[in-house]
């Protein structure tokens, strides 16, 4: 017999009423099963997942990311950039009486006029030496004797496509051959130093086959270069041979002005706006320090690189710093360097 439609209704009626708590209660239940869930401690497994836990199969450890922050370059994007490169990272040691406690990884200082090794290490070691390669660029430049007051104009042939370095110095900008000079010892920019190269009568091929020569020449066996800016780690030299290549250009006046001005000013032929640049090592500002020559550099694979000449206590002093992890411990390194040779009687003996 078929239930009348009264029925029906009376019996539906019947089982939502009985549905609804129910459901409302599993809800319930439901929402304080997932709050119970989330205010256990961290690390409390299910006893599902433990079992799961004790026959899967063990994992290997997990990769350490190490997250780059803006504005600067992870330690672990540049030991993974520095692979090729022969320099174990230096830990930093206390000063004393034999040593002066640098953080650099290649380290010598000498006496310029007597070639006295005053401290040492690593001295022999192949790196990259990234900007102070433009030392070199300089020299080769002035050997050409080419007219400083020509116009060279920035191009898109100098803009850095190996890096994608940024750039202050925009293209269509005249300067004279000086003031480019300037501009890549004192502030070690990349575009004009490309642009010294691309304007030398061959173009950059005869440049960068000068700078070998003149390596050579130098007795800098053990260095090698490729470009005029130092962007690529393909440009490597030991500090020995720097040695031997800041003794050389301390002797150009050209660079020993440029390569030691704190500023230099100029209205751009571009936009009629005023232009200011400064030099990379604050200490050429320093009142405490007498330097001669410097010269700055970057790159991932190279780290931070500072070379001077400077006279320290009445002694003319080549120090070269390469390699150190950051842009104020180059320049802490310096002053450790210098605040050694002044108070170290070892260090007085050595420098002579």
């Amino acid at each position: 017999m078929k239930p009348s439609i009264p029925g029906l209704c009376a019996l539906l009626t019947a089982l939502s009423l009985v549905a609804m708590p129910m459901a409302e209660a599993a809800t319930q239940h439901a929402q304080s099963t997932s709050k119970s869930a989330k205010s256990k401690p961290a690390g409390k497994q299910s006893v599902a997942k433990n079992q799961q836990k004790k026959t899967a199969q063990p994992k290997k450890p997990a990769v350490k990311v190490t997250i780059r922050k803006k504005g600067s370059v992870s330690s672990q994007a540049i030991a993974n950039a520095r692979q090729e490169v022969r320099v174990s990272r230096a830990v930093a040691v206390p000063s004393t009486l034999e040593r002066p406690g640098v953080q650099s990884s290649a380290v010598l200082v000498v006496n310029e006029q007597s070639g006295e090794v005053i401290y040492e290490k690593n001295a022999d070691t192949q790196v990259p030496i990234a900007s102070i390669t433009k030392l070199m660029t300089a020299m080769v430049t002035l050997d050409a004797r080419l007219p400083m007051n020509e116009l060279i104009t920035i191009s898109e042939d100098d803009v850095d496509m190996l890096k994608h370095t940024s750039s202050r110095l925009a293209v269509g900008t005249s300067l004279t051959r000086a003031e480019v000079l300037l501009l890549a010892l004192m502030s070690s920019e990349n575009r004009a130093a490309a642009a010294l190269s691309r304007t030398y009568p061959g173009g950059r091929d005869a440049f960068v086959r000068k700078m070998n020569e003149k390596a050579q020449q130098l007795g800098m066996r053990g260095s090698r270069f490729y470009d005029s800016t130092g962007l690529t780690p393909s440009n490597v030299s030991t500090p020995r041979d720097l040695v031997q290549m800041v003794k050389a250009a301390h002797h150009y006046a050209e660079i020993h002005q440029f390569s030691t001005s704190s500023e230099y000013r100029f209205i751009s032929n571009r936009n009629g706006r005023e232009m200011v640049y400064r030099n990379t090592n604050p200490l050429v500002k320093s009142d405490d320090w007498d330097i001669g020559l410097s010269k700055t550099g970057f790159i991932n694979e190279a780290g931070h690189c500072i070379v001077l000449q400077a006279t320290i206590e009445g002694t003319p002093v080549v120090m070269i710093l390469m390699d150190s992890q950051g842009s104020y411990t180059r320049i802490g390194d310096a002053n450790r360097v210098k605040k050694w040779l002044e108070t170290s009687p070892y260090a007085k003996l050595r420098a002579g």
